[in-house]
């Protein structure tokens, strides 16, 4: 698994760069990655542009298309799904550990964070909370095995772009899921806090789903009825 310690300090940064307008959706599924308008942007030579395209590669998100070259890949409908159940199985699977190894303290720092985002509607510092607060968790589980999974998998979901919170509603339900989810974590209840958080991201996903449909060039394989 790559990381971004196997490469140069300069390299690190182009990567982590270009990470983040994945995230944020300015860069998407189909995108060309050009060197010379990739180092122009970034301010930097093409040699870190292409060890992060090096990267992104090994990420399994970049793919080289012929008389293209290096490209953002596009999930197809059953990668979608496939990348969703894993992420229900292996948050889940942290709340579940979470629910056994977590401290008071670390509990309470949790409760405080979603606390915090309930105040916060749907605006870019509940996203930021949101994946803080996803991040803690997975500290609490104390699992470095599972965090090394988890972080693989978050980077192939950063291809789907900007979180399903942008979606109208879907911050204050998230907020009311994670609370299900503290419950059972504070009640030291492992198998309630698993349920919990394996429905959170199977609402997350529906809503992803839907969101995929309506895009103008809709992923391969989101034709007809999905749900």
């Amino acid at each position: 698994m790559t990381t971004e310690d196997d490469g140069t300090p300069q390299g690190n940064a182009a990567y982590a760069r270009l990470l983040t307008e994945l995230r944020e959706g300015r860069l998407n599924p189909g995108d060309r990655l050009r060197e010379t308008e990739l180092a122009d942007r970034l301010g930097m030579s093409r040699t870190p542009v292409r060890e992060a395209i090096r990267q992104l590669e090994a990420d399994g998100i970049v793919t080289h298309v012929p008389r293209q070259g290096a490209t953002i890949r596009t999930l197809d409908y059953a990668e979608v799904m496939e990348l969703y159940e894993m992420r229900a199985v292996l948050e889940g699977t942290a709340a579940r550990l979470a629910a056994r190894a977590a401290s008071d303290i670390e509990i309470e720092e949790l409760i405080d964070m979603n606390q915090q985002m309930s105040h916060l509607g749907n605006v870019p510092e509940a996203f930021v909370l949101n994946r803080q607060f996803h991040a803690a968790l997975l500290d609490a589980a104390k699992n470095r095995f599972l965090t090394r999974s988890i972080h693989a998998l978050q980077k192939a979901l950063m291809i789907l772009g900007p979180t399903t919170l942008t979606e109208p509603d879907r911050a204050e339900k998230a907020v009311e899921e994670h609370f299900g989810v503290l419950d059972a974590i504070k009640a030291r209840d492992g198998a309630l806090a698993e349920a919990a958080m394996r429905a959170h991201i199977e609402a997350a996903q529906r809503v992803r789903v839907r969101a995929l449909r309506t895009l103008p060039n809709r992923t391969p394989g989101f034709d007809g009825d999905l749900l």
